[in-house]
Order: C-alpha cells, then structure tokens, then sequence
C-alpha cells in the first residue's frame, strides 16, 4: 500500500481554505487506498504531543520554535521543520513525500528526501511573497520579496515534481525556466459528499437580520470569507447605494473576519446604504451553512493584483456546490472558475459601478437562476470534485518500489 507524506504549513483543527483543500486531498487520497499522514512545521502547534488526530487523519508536529534575526531565523525554521519531518520518515517510512507551499515546506521536506532517497513532489497554492503583498505584510520587489521568490525557484528546482492549483500560477512557472512537462495542475475543489441537501432559509433569522419587507423576502448578496484588502470588500459596500437605485430591499451579508474589518465597518456605517448591511463576524464553521441558506448570490469582488490575476479561490466553487449564485470580479483567478453568463456573472475589478449593475441585472432576470445554478453545480462536478481531482496524484507521484524505499529508509537508520 502506498504511503503519502504530506508536509504543511499548518493543518485541521485550524479551519482556513490551505486547511480544508489539505483535508480533502487527505480524505480523497484515502478513499483510493492509500495510506496518508501529515506533518507541520515548528511555526504551527496545535498541542503539546507529538503526534496528533483530527477528523480520522494523523498530523505529525515539529518541535521547537525559530528565532533570531530575519533571514537566519528563516533559516533556523527550515532546520527544526526537517528534523520534525526526519522523525516522521523514520518513524512511519513512507514512498512518497509531498510538500505543499510556503517555500520552507518545501526546502525542509528536500532535504530529507535526498537523503533518503525518495520522491518529493512540491504543491504550489499561491506565490507567497504575493500573498504576503495582498495581506498588507510585505511589498512587492522588497529585498524579502526576492528572497522568498528566490527560494521558491530553488525548491521548484529541485523537486522531482511540480503541482499547481491553477492555470495561472503553472503559466508564471513556465515563463521562469519550469519545463512544462514538470508542471502538473491539481485545480482547487471540493468534497461533494460533504454537500448534501442545502439547508433551507432560516425564516426566523431573516427576520432577525431584516432580510424581510412586508412580510416578502429581501435579494440577499453574500460574502463568507476573510476581510482582507484584494478581497474588494470596499467595492462591494461601495457598490450598495449604487444597487439600492434598482434593487431597493436589496440586502448585504458579511460573515467573517480578519485585518480589514474595522474599515469596512466604519465604511458601512458611514454609507448611505448602511441600513441595508450587516456584519455577523465570525461564526463556528458548523453554522456557516445557516447564513449560506439565506443569500441569493455570493459576492466575490476581488481587486486586480498578481494575486488574484494568478490564484484561483475556493469559495466559488463552495458557493457552486450549494447551489448558490455567484458573481465575481473579472480577475484571471475567477475567470479559470467562472464562465461569464453561463456558470455565473463576471464583472470589471476595482468598480463599484460595474459591480453595482453586474448584481443588479442578476437580480432582476430571476428566470435564468434555475438554468445557472445548475450549470454551476455541473461545473464542480466535473471538473472540481475532489474524488475525480486526487487521480491528477498517481502520474504526478510515479511510486517508487517500496521495497526499494524501505530499504533505504533500513539503511539510513
């Protein structure tokens, strides 16, 4: 049987989309009969053993914290994440090692799969130096800027393979020097058995919130997710004086959390349309599913940025799979997930106008929602289903004899 060592970031029970595309490929990987485990590194600890277990997965932990100056403490990082992972290999001796980004995944799991001689296949999520610009911490072209950029190119290098979740990011490799044919796309997906029946509206929530007017309900806009800047939540609030013009009991519901949401409080506080918009904050992930039931369209304004141009987001394919409609920015990320007018609307990045009429002509042609949904939910199904998703893994791995793992793994001990 087949083992697949996957070396993290961080992992369940922290509930963020790197978290759930982990438990999914975990869960998808399994169910095809192989054995899988986790390990994390020393920025990430869930507890004191270890060794832990959530939702029927083993997570593996690195021990110790890094210190020291930036750079050397990077550095230091790598090296307790290789003896975290060094103690996982011994101890469980798997075919396959499987990084996934950042960049000191996948340097620290090289390591230790050269000298074992096994395979390391590197996962791409997003170039995190362009991650780091989005959320506010880091400047593009900054000396860390290319240190991280420079390390990456380094681990893809190196690595027997390469997995990316999207055409964009495969694109920026290949224009780096990647051969092609090192480059496998894994696309982002989701667990459709994790999707049942959708739940059905909440009628007392709604009015609750008053997503009511004369006893009829109000069109619901919906955005779930992390308050960040290049999610475009100023845009979308902008946007709701403008809709309110040709959509007057249209109402707005933000769930979640994170550095922009003081802002764009104040912002909807100070708006015109302030009383059409609601702040939840933060909710268990077990009760998401009640807020999900009561939006009509899922909003996903994102700005225009390298970010967003080349990585593809999970939550429009959650918002698919629910048979939720979905509206987004015209940024490349959505326009590999979203076909305009068929599978959901598209509309001009960094707008509010053009996101304004784009919701309110979704709005108002109720007649083609059936035919919408439906394309949406097809679209998960056959391109974005995990359990079709996770065979992408088998060419991608090329397992080694096991018999010739194990040996080495015998002989280094």
């Amino acid at each position: 049987m087949t083992r697949v060592l996957h070396v993290l970031d961080h992992s369940l029970p922290l509930q963020s989309g790197y978290t759930f595309r982990t438990r999914a490929i975990l869960k998808a990987q399994e169910a095809m009969g192989w054995e899988v485990r986790g390990v994390t590194g020393p920025r990430y600890h869930a507890g004191s053993t270890p060794c832990e277990h959530f939702d029927g997965l083993t997570f593996h932990r690195s021990e110790g914290r890094a210190s020291g100056p930036p750079i050397w403490r990077e550095w230091h990082e790598i090296a307790l994440f290789e003896q975290g992972i060094e103690a996982a290999v011994r101890e469980w001796r798997p075919d396959v090692i499987h990084a996934h980004s950042p960049a000191l995944c996948g340097a620290a799991a090289l390591r230790v799969a050269r000298r074992h001689g096994i395979r390391c296949v590197y996962e791409i999520r997003a170039f995190w130096e362009d991650a780091a610009v989005g959320n506010g911490t880091g400047t593009e072209g900054s000396f860390k800027y290319r240190l991280i950029r420079a390390l990456e190119n380094r681990v893809v290098v190196k690595a027997d393979a390469v997995v990316t979740i999207c055409q964009g990011l495969r694109e920026d490799l290949i224009a780096r020097g990647t051969p092609a044919g090192k480059i496998t796309v894994s696309p982002n997906g989701v667990d459709l058995t994790l999707f049942g029946e959708p739940l059905q509206r909440d009628a007392a929530l709604a009015r609750e919130l008053g997503f009511e007017v004369g006893g009829r309900p109000c069109p619901v806009i919906g955005f779930i997710g992390s308050f960040y800047d290049y999610e475009g939540l100023d845009d979308l609030i902008a946007a709701m004086p403008l809709l309110l013009e040709r959509q007057p009991d249209a109402r707005l519901l933000l769930v979640g959390g994170g550095p922009r949401e003081e802002a764009l409080r104040a912002q909807a506080e100070a708006s015109s349309a302030a009383a059409a918009i609601r702040f939840i904050g933060r909710v268990p992930h077990h009760e998401v599913d009640r807020y999900y039931a009561l939006c009509d369209v899922m909003a996903y304004p994102r700005k225009k940025s390298r970010l967003t141009d080349l990585v593809t987001p999970l939550k429009p394919l959650e918002a698919m799979a629910q048979g939720k409609l979905v509206a987004a920015s015209d940024v490349g990320g959505h326009r590999e997930l979203i076909e305009h007018g068929v599978t959901g609307t598209l509309f001009a990045p960094d707008a509010p106008a053009a996101c304004a009429k784009a919701l309110a002509s979704l709005l108002s042609n109720r007649e083609s929602w059936d035919a919408m949904r439906a394309a949406g939910l097809e679209h998960v199904r056959s391109g974005h289903d995990w359990a079709c998703n996770v065979r992408r893994y088998r060419d991608v791995y090329q397992i080694l004899p096991v018999d010739k793992v194990r040996d080495g793994l015998d002989a280094a001990a």
